[in-house]
């Protein structure tokens, strides 16, 4: 349900009779028609459909997810290598030496990178179904 505020911004648009207007080359305005104007889309479903027709174009606010690699996986396991230290170096204590922190580091790699393969890949396969899906739901 739509605010007070809301409604009331509804209802000044709507007492309101705008007039679109086109200026052409010498500066003079001539009122357009709403009939040549194309209808605006309504919140029944017709945005919806309208954009079954774009192609399968992802939604606003979605990102395409790229095909996994490696080599992505590798550089953000180099990203999140220091800040695995650091969490390791927090979490041990003084009991710990360089040695022992940068093995415990490399374990977290060990476990970190695969996984975010798999994630990647996850990820990936379930944007391929979805599109394939729609493009043949289309």
């Amino acid at each position: 349900m739509a605010s007070r505020k809301q409604r009331r911004r509804r209802e000044k648009e709507k007492r309101h009779d705008y007039e679109i207007v086109e200026i052409d080359s010498e500066g003079n305005e001539t009122v357009i028609d709403s009939s040549v104007l194309k209808p605006e889309s309504s919140r029944n479903g017709k945005a919806s459909q309208s954009r079954k027709a774009r192609g399968g174009q992802p939604d606003r606010g979605r990102r395409i997810a790229q095909e996994p690699s490696w080599g992505r996986v590798m550089k953000r396991g180099l990203m999140f290598a220091p800040i695995f230290f650091v969490v390791v170096y927090l979490l041990a204590g003084d009991g710990m030496t360089v040695v022992g922190l940068i093995v415990q580091t490399l374990l977290l790699l060990v476990v970190f990178v695969p996984f975010s393969y798999f994630m990647d890949r996850l990820v990936w396969r379930s944007q391929q179904r979805r599109m394939a899906k729609s493009r043949d739901g289309s």
